[in-house]
C-alpha cells in the first residue's frame, strides 16, 4: 500500500542515499513537494465543503482555515441555496456603501487570503456552504496517506525526487524529474478536464453560436 513509508523508502533507494542528514530532511522535501502540487492541480480532489454562518449585521465573513481558492459561496434562505455571486470589492463598497443597511445578501468579494466581505450585510443569520480548494493533511508517519498518496503517487513521488536532488547538489538529475513531473501534471490536469465534462456533452462554440464542433474528431 503507498503510504508515507512507502515514499520516503521510494525516495531514499531513488537517491542512494542512506546518510542521517539525507533522512532528516526528507520531510521537509515531502512537505515542498506536496505544497507544489496543491498549486499545480486544479483538481476536484483538493475541494472542501465547510459550513459556515452568515451572521446578521456582519459584512465581513471569514474563510475555513487553509482555504487557497474560493470556488463558491451560498447561503440558505427560505429553505432554498442562493448562490452568492462574486464581486470585486470595489464593487461591493460601490453596491452597497453603507455597511449598516441590510438585506438578503447576494454578492461576495475577496478582501484578503481569509476573509470576504459580502453584500448587501445579512439582515438576518443565515446558514451557508463555502466550496473551497485547500492542501490536504500534510502527510507524516502519524498521517500516512491523503489525497495524493491515494490518487497522484507518480506526481508526489516525482515532485519529491526533485526535491531531492536538489539537497544533493544533483542539478542535472533535478532537471530530469522535473520534465517527468511536467508530463505527469499534465495528464493529470487532463483527467481533471475529464471529469468536468461527460461523454454526453459536446463542446460549445468559443463564439456563443450555434455548435459546429463534432466530438471525437479532430
Amino acid at each position: 500500500m503507498v503510504d508515507y513509508t512507502y515514499l520516503v523508502n521510494d525516495i531514499i533507494q531513488a537517491s542512494e542515499n542512506e546518510g542521517t542528514e539525507f533522512i532528516n530532511y526528507i520531510p521537509k522535501m515531502v512537505n515542498r513537494a506536496e505544497e507544489r502540487l496543491t498549486k499545480d492541480l486544479d483538481d476536484y480532489g483538493l475541494v472542501s465543503y465547510t459550513s459556515v454562518a452568515v451572521s446578521s449585521g456582519n459584512n465581513i465573513l471569514t474563510l475555513p482555515t487553509g482555504t487557497r481558492v474560493v470556488k463558491n459561496i451560498n447561503i440558505v434562505s427560505n429553505s432554498t441555496k442562493i448562490n452568492l455571486l462574486q464581486r470585486t470589492d470595489e464593487y461591493i463598497n460601490d453596491y452597497w456603501p453603507v455597511s449598516a443597511s441590510t438585506d438578503e445578501p447576494r454578492y461576495y468579494a475577496p478582501r484578503n487570503n481569509s476573509t470576504v466581505l459580502i453584500a448587501p450585510t445579512p439582515a438576518s443569520t443565515y446558514g451557508g456552504q463555502v466550496v473551497h480548494v485547500s492542501r490536504p493533511v500534510t502527510l507524516t508517519s502519524a498521517t500516512p496517506e491523503n489525497y495524493y498518496t491515494d490518487f497522484c503517487y507518480d506526481l508526489l513521488f516525482n515532485a519529491s525526487m526533485i526535491e531531492a536532488m536538489v539537497f544533493q547538489k544533483d542539478y542535472p538529475t533535478s532537471q530530469l524529474f522535473e520534465q517527468r513531473y511536467s508530463q505527469l501534471l499534465e495528464l493529470q490536469r487532463n483527467q481533471a478536464r475529464r471529469t468536468r465534462r461527460d461523454d454526453m456533452q459536446s463542446p460549445a462554440s468559443p463564439a456563443g453560436a450555434d455548435d459546429n464542433l463534432v466530438a471525437n474528431t479532430n
